[in-house]
């Protein structure tokens, strides 16, 4: 038999610069595998400082080789464990749409759209381009969509609210950067994005809900109180201290709104409820009500002055002159002449103009507005933005969906558009339309919801498209993994460590749960006098003192813990004498 003969590499006439070969003697029939490993080991990841920031993978092995040596025995048990996982999710009686966006969108968080620094901190592009990364430092009003990593890897959520309110908020100012630069020691950007610095404040909420850890909400309780008090300043977001953003508002679409609109406005209520809980827990009682003053006005204003009967609309105001405008929020991007400002949404119908209350539905904070006006308004999304095909459609800009393709466009204008809006109204990403089909789901419109992620899908199907790769600003886009949201939705999983507060929907069937810290499955079944319920555990533990299902109630005198090999099984009794 033929062995491969030791020889100079050549690469530039071909040759390779190694080979490798195994054998082995087969009888008639017979079969056999023979593993390869591809092995690496960087340690070497820079800023463009030339700050050298390490990659965490390294701390762990000395080299490949060793990389190998240990990894390789444990492979079957790795991958045993993922596929539980998988299995879980695949295995919830739920439709194969929403199940698939959850899971394929979370290969981006094994991309090069998301790494770890040597420190084990986690950071991420946006998205990837073909050769480098796609817009720098985990960009907040991108990365304030996703819905997967504190649903999945609780501490890494814990730990990108650490830098957002740690070395990223000023403690005098409360001024939040919506990019980081690195290595974290750098003099922060100094840029605030009002949907950037609001979703964080939601999501710090959510957080500390889902980890139950008052110590965590206490530390970094000054800095987010601080960057509400932000909103208030001189030239800021809402300087007359209304409850309405009507300021120089940066935000996701790369441009500065003037005047009040819906999607900066609702994140800004959402946050505001967001901190009036906080505040309470943190022994703040007086923020806490002024939190609440502000919300309820706010509330109220955008309802009466926003809603045109169909959705909520921009009001466009701008401010007389430049020195109106806190320099913080003046990125620079989309107005010239700041008094005729270029590119504001108008009285466009805006594909994620109520991604505040989407969040807000995650964290069982309720409605923002009036719930009749949010299923209008998501109706009307359907309306004036869906298009069951785009051959006819003009695209200005990028093209992510084309030909006979369904899909949502950025915005609608049926009353007329502005002479420029913003730049991205006619191009179609699925983060967006990801947000729209998760409040469809939310507010009950559950056929609707289903087909707008149906369509999303569809053009990722794997042969139009890479079904792994929801591409934005880049491939492997993290907005995308909202999609995680539409299992919540439809399971109405909402944990409360702090309460020990387990809700669910009032259905039947096995359903996948997470609360980022531990992860199993719920099987729930009618019963005589209320619901049957058993909560399995495949990896971490949950702790659950009360279980609520729309109607149903079980409630213990102390907390009972749910674990791998422990399940917990009770009966949730009728309230009321409600059946559903």
């Amino acid at each position: 038999m033929n062995r491969l003969s030791e020889r100079a590499a050549d690469p530039g006439n071909g040759q390779p610069r190694g080979s490798l070969a195994v054998q082995a003697v087969l009888a008639p029939g017979a079969t056999r595998e023979f593993p390869f490993f591809i092995v690496w080991h960087f340690p070497n990841r820079y800023a463009w400082s030339e700050k050298r920031l390490g990659n965490h993978y390294t701390t762990r092995f000395a080299d490949a080789w060793d990389a190998a040596e240990k990894i390789a025995p444990v492979l079957p048990s790795l991958e045993a464990e993922t596929a539980a996982f998988v299995a879980a999710v695949a295995g919830s009686d739920l439709p194969e749409v929403v199940k698939e966006a959850a899971l394929f969108n979370l290969s981006t968080l094994r991309s090069q759209t998301c790494f770890r620094t040597e420190d084990g901190r986690f950071y991420a592009w946006e998205g990837c381009g073909d050769k480098e990364g796609c817009c720098w430092g985990t960009c907040t009003h991108v990365w304030n969509y996703e819905q997967a990593v504190a649903f999945l890897f609780g501490g890494i959520a814990r730990s990108l609210r650490e830098v957002e309110f740690g070395s990223q908020t000023d403690p005098a100012t409360g001024l939040m950067s919506f990019r980081w630069k690195l290595p974290l020691e750098t003099t922060p950007w100094g840029k605030a994005a009002a949907d950037g610095q609001m979703g964080c404040i939601l999501k710090m909420y959510r957080d500390w809900q889902l980890s139950g850890d008052e110590a965590f909400l206490k530390a970094y309780w000054p800095k987010v109180r601080k960057a509400v008090e932000f909103c208030w300043i001189p030239g800021g977001w809402d300087a007359d201290k209304d409850g309405v953003m009507e300021g120089c508002q940066h935000n996701t679409m790369d441009v500065e709104y003037y005047g009040p609109n819906p999607q900066m406005g609702l994140w800004y209520l959402g946050a505001l409820r967001a901190a009036e809980e906080m505040a309470k827990a943190a022994g703040d009682p007086g923020f806490a009500s002024t939190c609440r003053r502000l919300f309820d006005n706010g509330s109220r204003w955008i309802d009466a002055n926003l809603f045109n009967g169909r959705y909520y609309i921009h009001k466009v105001v701008p401010p007389k002159s430049v020195a109106e405008i806190a320099p913080a929020l003046l990125v620079g991007m989309g107005a010239a002449d700041v008094t005729k400002p270029d590119y504001q949404l108008a009285e466009g119908c805006l594909v994620d103009q109520l991604i505040g209350q989407v969040l807000a539905h995650v964290g069982g904070l309720g409605h923002l507005v009036k719930p009749e006006n949010s299923r209008t308004t998501l109706a009307s999304i359907l309306k004036y933005n869906r298009r069951d095909s785009l051959a006819d459609h003009f695209n200005i800009l990028r093209t992510f969906a084309l030909g006979e393709e369904s899909a949502l466009l950025m915005a609608g204008y049926p009353d007329g558009r502005p002479a420029n809006p913003f730049p991205y109204f006619t191009e179609v990403m699925t983060g967006f339309e990801y947000t729209a089909a998760v409040g469809m789901l939310y507010e009950g419109m559950t056929e609707e919801g289903l087909r707008t992620i149906a369509d999303i899908r569809a053009r990722y199907d794997g042969l139009k498209r890479n079904p792994f790769d929801e591409a934005e600003c880049g491939h492997h886009y993290g907005r995308a993994m909202i999609s995680w949201a539409g299992l919540l939705a439809l399971t109405g999983f909402r944990y409360s460590g702090v309460e020990g507060t387990l809700e669910m929907a009032a259905r039947e069937g096995t359903f996948f749960w997470s609360n980022g810290y531990a992860y199993g499955t719920a099987t729930l079944k009618k019963a005589e006098g209320g619901m049957s319920v058993s909560l399995r555990a495949l990896k971490g533990e949950m702790a659950v003192r009360t279980f609520k299902a729309a109607g149903y109630v079980w409630g213990s005198s102390a907390l009972e813990t749910v674990a791998p090999g422990k399940d917990l099984t009770f009966t949730a009794v009728s309230v009321n004498g409600l059946e559903e």
